[in-house]
């Protein structure tokens, strides 16, 4: 039985490192014309991915992605013992629709934009405490499905002020495991089966619902830097750590406005993050010729960086540590029209590049 310890007030640090078998991302077009238009495994250029309706779209581009990353690691859905997901949608309807219908054992989640942290989160305990071979953890998001659901129909025009994100159409996954991928089991080449090592996740730190009294929900960097601030606070305290113990903390989709404001308050716990930290929201646009005003955002955001970008990267042995830290505002359509704050919660991932020498 493989086990962790827990630290802290929020933490567990794992005994055994959980490896990731394997990850897939899948993109609309705006996405596939920005900086990562290399590393992303699908880009559709139809939004409505061959449906009738977006939300039907957004499932059927979280089940793409999912058999992508199964079939990345040599598997069949019958070898998955659970999958963890969740989307922006009311119900979760587009994982619901989607993965669900795979068969497999399905736990449908709700952490907003930092849902792949929960993801990873609860799939790493999961493995650690030997009740699954493999997990799949995977989320989505698609800009039409979230301006119907949070803000105005398209064809209302309505301008966009300078702190709005841009919900990314996307959907990343990770398959979860005790062991090690072998090469003689994935697909086709897989940039997890590096020749220097392999990814894993070796301690996660849950976040907290933290509501600082914001209103504007197309602010949502401001809504959410206050969380991403609280977890990684928490973070280094509970395992003993300092920033520069990183080669980079990546948040979700914070973009311009909410990296500014992560940063600063931040410094007010003498904690300088500047020179290793990234946000998801910057990395997957060019804002320059991309005009997604502040950055992206959304579940995919994070999720597909995390697939096309991070985790190549961490195996490679290019980063040998990192903290992923993705980032949700905590809001409805009912409790925004009521006035209501929105909340944000951000979770922390620990991602080490695992040597083949030093194999578990």
């Amino acid at each position: 039985m493989r086990s962790g310890i827990l630290l802290g007030k929020a933490s567990i640090a794992f005994s055994s490192p959980v490896y990731i078998q394997s990850c897939a991302s899948v993109v609309g077009s705006k996405e596939g014309n920005g900086p990562l238009k290399d590393s992303f495994d699908m880009i559709c250029d139809d939004p409505m991915f061959g449906e009738k309706t977006w939300e039907a779209a957004e499932s059927t581009m979280q089940k793409e992605v999912a058999t992508l990353a199964i079939g990345k690691a040599g598997l069949t859905p019958g070898d998955i013992r659970f999958v963890f997901a969740g989307d922006l949608l009311a119900q979760t309807i587009a994982s619901s629709f989607g993965i669900a219908e795979m068969g497999i054992p399905f736990f449908g989640l709700y952490g907003a934009c930092s849902t792949m942290g929960e993801s990873l989160s609860l799939g790493a305990i999961a493995v650690s405490a030997g009740y699954g071979q493999h997990i799949l953890c995977a989320t989505s998001s698609h800009f039409a499905t979230a301006e119907k659901e949070f803000r105005f129909p398209l064809g209302y025009g309505s301008q966009r002020p300078l702190s709005a994100t841009w919900t990314v159409t996307g959907s990343g996954a990770c398959i979860l495991g005790a062991k090690p991928p072998h090469p003689r089991n994935t697909v086709g080449s897989s940039p997890l089966c590096h020749e220097e090592g392999y990814a894993a996740v070796t301690g996660i730190t849950t976040g907290r619902v933290i509501d600082f009294g914001f209103r504007d929900s197309l602010n949502m960097g401001g809504c959410m830097a206050p969380a991403a601030c609280d977890t990684i606070r928490q973070h280094l305290q509970d395992f003993d750590l300092t920033a520069d113990s990183y080669d980079a903390v990546i948040t979700g989709d914070l973009g311009l406005v909410g990296q500014r404001i992560l940063l600063d308050l931040l410094k007010q716990d003498q904690i300088d993050l500047a020179s290793v930290h990234q946000d998801c929201g910057l990395l997957i646009y060019d804002n320059d010729s991309q005009d997604t005003h502040s950055g992206g955002s959304g579940c995919g955001c994070s999720a597909s960086v995390l697939s096309a970008l991070l985790l190549p990267k961490v195996a490679s042995g290019i980063w040998k540590k990192i903290l992923f830290v993705p980032t949700g505002a905590m809001l409805s359509k009912v409790s925004f029209n009521e006035g209501a704050p929105v909340a944000g919660i951000a979770h922390a991932i620990v991602l080490e590049h695992i040597p083949k020498t030093k194999e578990a």
